[in-house]
């Protein structure tokens, strides 16, 4: 046994393995320390082998004890080596000792989505735990686990699907396994790779999965009827199919107050509509349609650009690639230095290129409520790509004014009502659980 795991891993310096004797018979036996938890490897194996040995009593615990495996085929034994196993083999016979090391033994805090009132635990990169916090909190016998791993996935990565048997619609969970099974060789490094993978669409203009690191999200989602995929060694659950609104909601809306978390709602949409449309809308008004604005309102724009050399949509370009790099460098720099810097650079730049003449005031204050409001969406997925649609209503808007712009709006409400997130319309009010729960459909439907 030894010499063929040895040949399949190219004699790795990190292997441990022996040949064992304790003075009535021999065992061969190898494990990476890295990956088994030492403590449950001397207990379950050495101790009872070396100083409790008894040869019914081995046998026995080989055979009965639940953390054995009977590992019959040699294809198997590297990959149960990299999964955290220890192999031995006694009397000929071949088992596998299940002595995965755990990193994590409690949740992590929220970080990506936090929340004043609901609870501040969240998903970590132990698949197992994670399991147990939703069961936790989703303690239903229609909950349904499925292990999803396959052989050629180059990471060996555990994928978990979960769902309720009476909710979910059985066409949207084969789907979600067939795109499982699409994902090939790929090497899956992460939740937002396999949402990637998933979503085969990569020109997209919007996300169709959402991503989640809050377990009482997933319970939420689960109860209405979604699916959930997780990956081992990620903290976050991707979850399907999904609609725009649900982008744009947080849980603190189930939280607080009826009237405090509608006034939320309608702030996120409001701050959506002036990230995609403010910067646009500020080179229509100035350029081609100034008659919307008071004449002394227009006058004051227009003395507040006469320093301004070039046109206006330069000066937006300017202070949005300006922003942008802010925040890029808010992300990548260190979090003790990333936020000062990043205000301390906005403050600086704004004011030195306003005094300079290169951009209006009126612009500086565009900028950022552009910024600000980005800020508000709650997920930052579906930011990312507020952010980037931006820049498609510049483009028009230098070329066709107030009008472009309101053509614009209308075709991504089409684009949105045409979409597709696993079968289910994207643009959707609301999904209907129950509605195909429990039995299949005529047609197969394709993801979003």
């Amino acid at each position: 046994m030894l010499k063929e795991v040895k040949n399949k891993l190219g004699n790795p310096d990190d292997l441990i393995s022996e040949t064992m004797d304790n003075g009535y018979t021999k065992m061969e036996f190898c494990f990476f320390p890295g990956m088994c938890d030492i403590n449950q490897v001397k207990n379950g194996i050495l101790v009872p082998f070396s100083y409790r040995f008894d040869p019914d009593e081995f046998r026995r615990m080989l055979r009965a004890d639940l953390a054995f495996i009977h590992a019959d085929k040699p294809d198997e034994w590297a990959s149960m080596l990299l999964k955290g196993c220890a192999l031995l083999e006694y009397e000929g016979e071949v088992f596998a000792f299940g002595a995965v090391r755990r990193m994590q033994t409690k949740p992590d805090p929220t970080e990506v989505e936090a929340s004043l009132q609901g609870p501040q635990s969240a998903y970590t990169e132990d698949l197992d735990l994670n399991l147990n916090l939703v069961r936790t909190v989703y303690n239903s016998t229609t909950l349904s686990v499925e292990w999803h791993q396959k052989d050629n996935i180059a990471s060996q990565s555990r994928i978990m699907i979960l769902y309720d048997r009476e909710k979910a619609n059985r066409d949207t969970v084969k789907e979600v396994r067939t795109q499982l099974d699409k994902v090939g060789k790929n090497l899956i490094l992460g939740a937002g790779q396999l949402a990637k993978l998933m979503s085969h669409n990569r020109h997209r203009l919007f996300p169709v999965i959402l991503l989640t690191e809050r377990p009482d999200r997933t319970v939420m989602h689960l109860n209405k009827g979604k699916i959930v995929v997780m990956l081992d060694g990620s903290r976050f659950a991707l979850l399907m199919p999904v609609r725009f609104f649900d982008f744009l909601s947080a849980m603190d809306d189930y939280y607080e107050p009826f009237w405090m978390s509608r006034f939320l709602i309608v702030l996120r949409y409001i701050s959506m509509l002036l990230t995609l449309t403010l910067p646009a809308l500020y080179i229509s008004i100035v350029s081609y349609n100034p008659e919307v604005f008071r004449v002394q309102l227009a006058f004051s724009i227009d003395g507040s650009r006469a320093a301004v050399p070039y046109p206006s949509f330069i000066e937006v370009l300017i202070m949005l690639f300006m922003i942008e790099a802010l925040i890029e460098a808010s992300i990548r720099l260190p979090r003790f230095v990333g936020s000062t810097a990043a205000t301390v650079g906005g403050l600086i730049l704004g004011q030195a290129a306003q005094q300079a003449g290169l951009v209006s005031s009126i612009m500086i204050i565009v900028t950022s409520v552009v910024a600000i409001s980005n800020f508000v969406i709650p997920n930052s997925t579906f930011s990312y790509f507020i952010r980037i649609i931006k820049y498609v209503f510049v483009a028009v808007s230098i070329f066709s004014g107030l009008i472009g712009v309101v053509v614009t709006l209308f075709m991504l409400i089409v684009y949105l009502c045409n979409m597709r997130s696993f079968g289910e319309p994207y643009f959707a009010l609301f999904m209907n659980a129950k509605k195909h729960a429990g039995k299949d459909q005529t047609k197969p439907q394709k993801a979003g």
